[in-house]
Order: C-alpha cells, then sequence, then structure tokens
C-alpha cells in the first residue's frame, strides 16, 4: 500500500473513533439490569443517594429482543439494608415512552443491597434484575451543596 492511501485509511480510522467519542452517551452514574425479556437502566437524581432525603429514580425499560420501549408495564425498585429493613416503591409510568419513575427515602446511611422486579402487564410474572451495592451517605451538612450527577 502507497504512503498516501495509508495516511487516508489512518486518517478515516480516526474520524471514525472521534466520531464515536462525541455520540450521545449514558450517564456514567447510570445502573443497568437485564431480566430474561428486558434492559433496564436505573437513573437516581442525587447520586450517591442521601439518609433520610427523598431519592427520586427514573428507570427506563426495553424490550431485549426488540430493543423497542416496553409501554405501560408494571414494576418496582427496592433496597434492604444489613439490618434487614426494606424499603420499596411501585413504577409510575411516563410521560416520556418506556419510562418509569419512583422515589425511595433510606431511612440510614451505609450500604443497602438493591433491586427492580419488572413486568409487561399483570399477565406475565414479575422479572427480577440482579441485585446491586448502593452505599448511602449521611444527610447535607448545614450550607452544604446538593450535586447532580
Amino acid at each position: 500500500m502507497n504512503p498516501r492511501a495509508l495516511l487516508g485509511w489512518s486518517l478515516l480510522a480516526l474520524g471514525g473513533v472521534a466520531a464515536a467519542a462525541c455520540g450521545p452517551a449514558d450517564p456514567p452514574t447510570d445502573q443497568r439490569g437485564w431480566t430474561d425479556d428486558f434492559e433496564i437502566r436505573i437513573h437516581a437524581d442525587v447520586v450517591p443517594p442521601r439518609a433520610e432525603e427523598p431519592t427520586h429514580y427514573t428507570v427506563t425499560v426495553k424490550d431485549k429482543k426488540t430493543r423497542q420501549p416496553v409501554v405501560n408495564g408494571q414494576g418496582r425498585i427496592f433496597a434492604t439494608n444489613s439490618d434487614r429493613h426494606t424499603i420499596w416503591d411501585g413504577f409510575t409510568y411516563g410521560p416520556e415512552v418506556g419510562t418509569y419513575h419512583a422515589t425511595l427515602t433510606f431511612l440510614t446511611a451505609g450500604e443497602w443491597a438493591m433491586g427492580v422486579q419488572f413486568r409487561a402487564d399483570s399477565t406475565k410474572p414479575l422479572q427480577r434484575t440482579l441485585d446491586w451495592r448502593q452505599m448511602i451517605r449521611v444527610g447535607l451538612e448545614p450550607g452544604e451543596q446538593e450535586t447532580k450527577p
């Protein structure tokens, strides 16, 4: 291959890498989970969540095979701490297509095991993601500013 062609191919490859890097990306703070039929993305409005303060979760659900958003499904997000105290909230649908909302208020700081259950409709069984661990911080100190991802 002549040097000019090699340079052309190199620039083309470099341009492709640069274009891919500029594309939209999910925030690195999103948690992802999968079930047999669903791909689930969980986004918390404050990362890490704080004890005794409501944390709003936005959950996006897609069909794993078709990659289409799942509309009007049913589910919940839940968490359990080392003292075996469990909290949960059922999903509220919308207004974005395939998006659900829930709010959890963690009672204590520390590590919580979290998970999501979801089904497309009431005729189907609930499917559960693998649990993940989430550290919960102590609430805001007086004068401390909240940071959002």
